[in-house]
Order: structure tokens, then sequence, then C-alpha cells
């Protein structure tokens, strides 16, 4: 039965005629929207709504959650700001997103991490949170640091990054591990190995050397080392970015403290072909591997290890990524391109919806602890990605919004396109056009 508060004056909004993904399956529904949460679903097509979406032939999904990706301010704002990056993200029907904390100055303390919050403050598109980066000298704060709002938990670099955010000794590491209780999103490669092994990027010279400089080993190292770790001191970890079928074994013996995750990058791309179409525009850190480990990345996730797919966005600027490699530096952008790569692979047979809705919405909020959003549900954020599963487009990059102006994916056919963002009732993409203003949210945490 609807909740009694959906017939307590007009709704503010009524979806009707769409198929309606929620936890019990797809099914065609009505959704009534009131002070940006849904208040219930069945209610009545006549239900008085002051905005109603006939959306029929559409699908209605729960909000899209991107819990990792580089926006680049302050200190890099030619490749990506705040507004640009999350006015890509919602064109892309991305409703949420986590920020990395490798931006110039780091976000590596309270005050870095409210500078941004006040930055995002009337020009983010969607709602936010921000990662605090962790460093050898702010370890014994981060347990304080981490319930801030806005703080969507600690960001452990294993291998290297910018300025200060590297962590690399099992002594900093346990340091980092046993202060706090929120899950600890790492970047896993072995900072030893990478410095030992540099000279075949300078030696070589060509983007097609950087999965060989950083190779599987140096992947299997840091994980299979963080994993120990995780095994001494009890804390919970998500595995960013994972790329070797080695590790993909080595993750299924922790699942009681340990998440995984991929990108649609890894997902899409593999060595050698796509460093002899791209060059230093595939290049990223961790490298695109070979199609043996692709394919192990889509058994993990048939398999259900994987909990999310990250877009990992990285955006450079064109010039900056057609210097001879290894100058050139690692990162592409992903957020603008997220749904309409993974739907692609929804029309190809690769998953399904709802795997997909779990690897972008639900799993997300699992993985965090993120309050009210993830699913369709009475009381929840009235965040929804609208797609229609039948679009047949070419992703260009004259429709990236990032400041960067292309993606890696530029000519590639997909199928499936989102067609609106709601953010918490609001209609903030419709048909390609952003509508009204950035009034993107903090995102709430549970027991925080």
């Amino acid at each position: 039965m609807p909740h009694q508060n959906a017939h307590a004056g007009p709704l503010d909004l009524l979806l009707r005629g769409g198929t309606v993904v929620t936890a019990s399956g797809r099914q065609e529904t009505t959704v009534g929207v009131r002070d940006g949460r849904v208040v219930g679903l069945g209610l009545p097509g006549t239900t008085p709504a002051r905005e109603v979406l006939d959306l029929a032939g559409l699908h209605v999904l729960p909000g899209v959650i991107d819990s990792h990706l580089h926006f680049r301010e302050p200190g890099m704002e030619h490749k990506e700001d705040l507004e640009s990056g999350s006015r890509a993200a919602v064109l892309g029907g991305v409703t949420a997103v986590f920020e990395m904390p490798n931006t110039n100055p780091t976000t590596d303390s309270p005050e870095a991490l409210a500078d941004k919050l006040a930055r995002a403050k009337g020009r983010a598109w969607c709602d936010h949170a921000f990662f605090l980066g962790a460093t050898s000298s702010n370890a014994g704060h981060l347990g304080a640091w981490e319930t801030r709002p806005g703080c969507a938990g600690v960001k452990l670099f294993m291998g290297s990054s910018t300025g200060s955010l590297l962590v690399e000794g099992d002594a900093s590491l346990r340091q980092v591990l046993t202060s706090g209780r929120r899950r600890i999103a790492v970047h896993s490669e072995d900072e030893d190995r990478l410095r030992a092994r540099k000279a075949i990027a300078e030696e070589r010279a060509d983007a097609a050397a950087h999965p060989d400089w950083r190779d599987e080993e140096t992947a299997i190292r840091a994980t299979r080392r963080l994993l120990a770790l995780v095994r001494e001191t009890g804390r919970r970890v998500h595995v960013l970015h994972v790329t070797t079928a080695e590790e993909m074994d080595l993750l299924t013996e922790d699942r009681d403290r340990v998440t995984v995750e991929v990108t649609p990058q890894h997902l899409t791309l593999a060595a050698p072909d796509c460093y002899e179409a791209l060059g230093s525009f595939a290049q990223m850190n961790p490298p695109i591997r070979d199609a043996r480990h692709r394919e192990a990345l889509w058994r993990a996730l048939r398999d259900g290890l994987v909990d999310a797919v990250g877009s990992d966005h990285a955006p450079h600027s064109l010039e900056e990524k057609s210097r001879p490699y290894p100058q050139s530096p690692s990162g592409m952008p992903g957020v603008q391109t997220l749904v309409p790569v993974m739907l692609a692979h929804v029309a190809a047979g690769h998953l399904t919806l709802e795997r997909f809705v779990d690897l972008t919405s639900a799993g997300p909020a699992r993985i965090y602890n993120i309050a009210g959003k993830g699913r369709i549900a009475r009381g929840y954020d009235a965040d929804f990605t609208v797609i229609d599963l039948a679009a047949e487009r070419v992703i260009e990059n004259d429709w990236i919004a990032s400041k960067c102006g292309w993606t890696p994916y530029h000519g590639m056919p997909v199928k499936g396109w989102p067609v609106m963002t709601i953010i918490r009732g609001r209609v903030v993409m419709r048909d390609g056009e952003t509508q009204g203003s950035p009034q993107g949210h903090p995102v709430r945490f549970q027991g925080v």
C-alpha cells in the first residue's frame, strides 16, 4: 500500500509509464516524490503532482553513483573543475560523485576538505563527497577526520601519485589502517617495484611499454601486502581499479573485509590494440592490460566478486596527453561515458541491467554506507537515472563536457543512453541538456 504521506497534498513529481528497476526487479509502476524523497511506488497515474513525467519506453534506474573520480580542483582547473566535471557527470546520467584527494594542494586535512565543500556549493551539478588523502604525517588523525560531513572516507595510495599522497612502508600502512573505522579506498601498486622498473618506460619511450613498466607483479605484490595487513588489523578496504587475474584470485580470500572495484576502461579496452590506436591517450594507472586480464575481470564480475564500477575519471588536456611517453600524464576522462559504455555491455549480453544497477548504485551504497541513496524505495532520495535501452548512439569528442574535450571512446557505437538525470526530485538533465542551476548537496553517510 502507498505510504499515507503520498496523499498529503500534491506530489512535487510523479514518474509514470516507465519500467522502474527496484530491489524487487523491473516493474512498470509509478514513483511519487515529495521534498526530494520517494514517498510511494505504485500510486495511481492520476495522482496530483506539480510535475508529471511520462516515461513510456524508458527505464528508471536508481541514481548512478560514481565513487571514484578526479575533478582537479583546486590547482589544476585547466584540466577540470568542480562545475565542469559535475556537469559532465549529470550529462552522463550520474547523480552523485566521490572525488579523490590528489589535487594541488592535496586534500589531506579538515581545512582542505572544507575548502572543497565550499567550492562545490552552488557550482556542483550533482551530489558529492570528497576523500581525505592518507599520508605518513596525518595517519594518526584520520580516525577523527574521516567522520567530517561531506567526507567519503580515506584514500590510500600505495603507488606514486601527486605530492605527499604516498604511503609506502608497512609501518606507515599499518598506522593508517589502525586509525579509524570507515572503509579505506586503496590504490594498490608497489612503489619499490615502480621505481626499479622506471627505466623500461624511459628506454622504450612508447606508451605500449606502460603495462610492462607497471607490470602485473607491481599490482599483485601490493595487493598481497595489503591483504596481509588487513588480516592483521581487521580494517575494511576497497581495492580500486583491479586489473589482473591473479589479484582477483587473491581477493576471494577475505570477503568479510575486502570489496573490489573495476573500471569501464579495463573492461572495454585491451593491450596491445588500445596503445596502437590511442598511444598515450590509453595511458592510465594501473595500466590497461591484455585480453587475458580483461576476461578475468569479466569472469570476476559475473562470479559476483566485483562490488562496484567506478570511472576513475582523470582528465588531462590534449596538449599534456600528446607529450612524448613517459612525460605524458596517466589518466583519461570517464564520468560522462560510464553509463553509455556499461549499457553497451548490457546490450552485448556481458551483464544484466540489474547487475549494472548493483555495481553503480546499490554497490557503492553498501561499500561506503551511503545514507538514503542506492535504491528506489520509500524514504530514499529521489535520485533517478532514466535511460533508453533502445537508443543507438556514437560517442563523440564533441559530446564531452569535461574541459579536456576528448574521450578514449571517440567513435564507439553504443546501444543504451542516459536521457534524463533527476537528483532529489529535480530534473537536472533532459535530452542532453542541463536544466536549471547547479544545486548539488554533500552526500550523507550512515553512522557518521
